[in-house]
């Protein structure tokens, strides 16, 4: 997640800028043609402004879908946060007996192991995301190998190894985890450590984790609907085809032909201007792809794990996670 106030306007630019030199160039072309061989292409731009303005409207609708499955995964962990918080209390507070605190310190390690499993999963690549746009140095590659092999340097700072193992067989860890805490809690009812009424608010707790797990993974393995994305792309570049010659149609006065040249410029700042809009659409998709536009799962995660680790007044607890040149993990 970019973090700064706004995008600097070259930031922007230079993210964006093929539209705007491949445009530029057609437009040089089709003005070139018209200039030198007077034979008459231009086109009246009112049915091309109709053109652009259906355009527009479907882009607008792109764009507010995408906005919509960024602002969900937002409030799932947002979610995450609220009953992680929840869980803490519930394990500091519900838990008695011989070995509570040891106890305690288990639930919460793991309940940390379940985030960390989780964020890993969300960031694995999917055929439809931007893998050339990820930033680099902050996540996981694509080959599960490498996945595990990253992922057990982490894990092991939460759960033993004998119980990873079990894990690495599997093929979704993070649910698995949730299983595990699940047939703890079980085992510590049979001993009494807390009531019947108790071992319910877990197994709510549990059932909410599941939900919030299951819902993020429907956003990073559902893509948003490629014939919208598609539609969305082609009608625009329909729409970059024509520019240059309505534009000619407004700027081949014969009173000033020197005006012609206009066309190039504004031609190549339109059709920026259409796929700018396209393409911030496009990268608002994924919300957990590993860009700069994502939900910063790594630092909620880690604020969780301070909130839970300062319960149990452990030691040894990370600082939060900063923003680095404005982008937050």
């Amino acid at each position: 997640m970019y973090t700064r106030r706004k995008y600097a306007f070259w930031m922007t630019f230079n993210w964006s800028k093929d539209p705007f030199i491949y445009g530029f160039l057609y437009a040089f072309v089709i003005t070139s043609f018209y200039y030198y061989t007077e034979i008459d292409i231009a086109l009246p731009w009112q049915p091309l402004s109709v053109l652009g303005i259906a355009v527009a409207f479907y882009l607008g609708f792109k764009n507010n879908s995408s906005y919509d499955r960024t602002w969900e995964a937002r409030k799932i962990w947002g979610g995450i946060v609220n009953n992680s918080r929840t869980f803490g209390i519930a394990t500091t507070s519900f838990i008695q007996g011989d070995d509570a605190e040891a106890i305690k310190k288990r639930l919460i390690y793991r309940h940390v192991a379940w985030l960390t499993a989780l964020r890993y999963q969300l960031r694995l690549l999917k055929e439809w995301e931007h893998k050339e746009e990820r930033v680099k140095g902050l996540y996981l590659p694509h080959i599960c190998e490498e996945y595990f092999n990253k992922l057990d340097d982490e894990l092991m700072h939460y759960i033993p190894e004998s119980e990873f193992n079990i894990y690495k067989s599997k093929t979704n860890t993070a649910a698995q985890i949730l299983a595990t805490q699940a047939h703890e809690f079980q085992t510590l009812r049979s001993q009494n450590y807390f009531n019947d009424f108790q071992h319910m608010e877990f197994h709510k707790l549990l059932g909410t984790f599941y939900d919030d797990q299951g819902r993020s993974e429907r956003i990073k393995n559902f893509p948003f609907p490629r014939q919208y994305a598609s539609v969305a792309y082609w009608t625009a570049l329909v729409f970059a085809i024509f520019i240059p010659f309505g534009m000619l149609g407004i700027f081949s006065d014969e009173a000033k032909t020197h005006n012609i040249w206009l066309t190039i410029p504004f031609s190549a700042l339109i059709i920026w201007v259409f796929f700018l809009m396209e393409k911030i659409g496009d990268y608002s998709e994924n919300p957990f792809e590993g860009t700069y536009n994502d939900v910063p799962i790594s630092s909620i995660a880690r604020g969780i794990e301070i909130d839970l680790r300062e319960m149990i007044n452990d030691t040894d607890i990370p600082k939060p996670i900063l923003a680095t040149d404005g982008f937050l993990m």
